[in-house]
């Protein structure tokens, strides 16, 4: 049985019927039922009064974008919210798609085209994954953000801009600046108001009045009215680590929806992935590039804790790269790097957004390492084709 608290209604934040967007959203739902996360929602209502920067952090599946959407909903502004995902282009067609372009500018610019803040004036922008961009245009935003005027590719006529700028990423912004590989001024200018929105493992109170929220979504599409979930489902979904957080609650209850009998949906209908949490075993770790043929293979019990696996794995590195430096090679560091990439893109069934997620890189960086070791096809000059939007699971 449900507690007291469970009985009141939550807070739901829903996406909206919209038009063509070049952002996915992850989550399409948002409930704040926990006290704690109340708590966040009133701070969210506050920022969202004023014309302050927000930059929303959490991982992937918290729900960002809808965070965004009601930033802009409870301010002032009266126009669009539009919503950018910045690792969904590639670094000759970014600059182009933010800031606009004049008819020649490049290979294939047949014509002027607004940039996304010019179509966002007087709303808001919400840039998501923006630690994908690119130094150089983390330059002209810091520019935009200070003088608010944009300047299309091709011209020198300046543009002045209304916008409000929200946004997110899923990496730790701190840890890139200090890698030098995001700009601390623009950092800053960005983190006016921060928002962390925390996992959907951190919120038990608003797990439960989720998956019920899902189950009335996906209940009448499948002839299931009048579903529910039984005590002991419950309690299974209360005790899952959820790593994919809310979109991966919403798939579980659609496919537990799909299959449960009766309009109930038990334990056995739960496709959890239990294997995403559990302690890594030997015969799931990842085996090491070609060079690791200069360390011999050490047998690990699967029982050993996942620390001293990944302690052990990184003492074999460490020796194959002692012996590579000692063999006198010229090239050890092309070497290294190109075993690294290759290995990760073949690990991951050359799937992009899961190598760069692996290797802590951005899709812009691992698009440059592919290239340079033969496993993406060289940038043709001008070109100006958008890359397709890659898959995020």
């Amino acid at each position: 049985m449900p507690g007291p608290t469970e009985r009141l209604s939550p807070r739901r934040l829903a996406l909206a019927e919209q038009g063509p967007d070049t952002s996915p959203v992850r989550a399409k739902a948002l409930l704040f039922h926990d006290p704690a996360s109340c708590a966040l929602l009133e701070q969210i209502e506050r920022i969202g009064r004023s014309d302050a920067s927000v930059l929303l952090i959490g991982e992937t599946g918290t729900g960002k974008e809808l965070v965004a959407r009601h930033l802009h909903a409870m301010s002032a502004r009266s126009g669009p919210f539009l919503a950018v995902n910045c690792g969904a282009f590639s670094e000759s067609l970014i600059d182009a798609e933010l800031f606009g372009h004049e008819t020649g500018a490049f290979t294939g610019a047949s014509q002027a085209r607004a940039g996304w803040f010019e179509a966002a004036h007087g709303g808001t922008l919400f840039l998501d994954e923006i630690g994908d961009l690119p130094l150089s245009l983390q330059v002209k935003l810091l520019r935009v953000l200070q003088e608010r005027q944009v300047v299309r590719l091709g011209s020198r006529k300046t543009l002045a801009v209304d916008v409000r700028l929200v946004a997110a990423t899923n990496i730790d912004l701190r840890g890139a600046v200090a890698a030098q590989r995001f700009r601390a001024d623009l950092y800053y200018r960005l983190s006016v108001a921060t928002v962390q929105l925390p996992p959907l493992r951190d919120r038990p109170g608003d797990l439960l009045p989720l998956a019920r929220h899902f189950v009335t979504q996906y209940g009448p599409r499948l002839k299931l009215a009048d579903a529910v979930l039984s005590a002991e489902a419950e309690a299974a979904l209360l005790d899952y680590s959820w790593p994919g957080n809310i979109r991966e609650l919403e798939n579980v209850i659609h496919f537990a929806l799909i299959v449960c009998r009766h309009g109930v949906i038990e334990v056995s209908d739960l496709k959890l992935v239990a294997a995403v949490t559990a302690p890594l075993e030997e015969s799931a770790m990842p085996a090491l590039a070609p060079a690791d043929r200069l360390v011999q293979d050490v047998s690990v019990a699967p029982a050993q804790p996942q620390a001293t696996l990944a302690d052990m794995r990184q003492q074999q590195l460490e020796a194959a790269l002692e012996a590579l430096l000692n063999a006198g090679l010229s090239d050890v560091f092309q070497r290294v790097e190109a075993t690294l990439v290759k290995t990760a893109f073949a690990r991951t069934e050359a799937n992009q957004v899961r190598t760069a997620r692996a290797l802590g890189i951005t899709r812009n960086t691992l698009r440059t390492l592919l290239r340079r070791h033969g496993l993406l096809a060289p940038a043709k000059p001008g070109e100006d084709s958008q890359f397709s939007q890659l898959e995020d699971d």
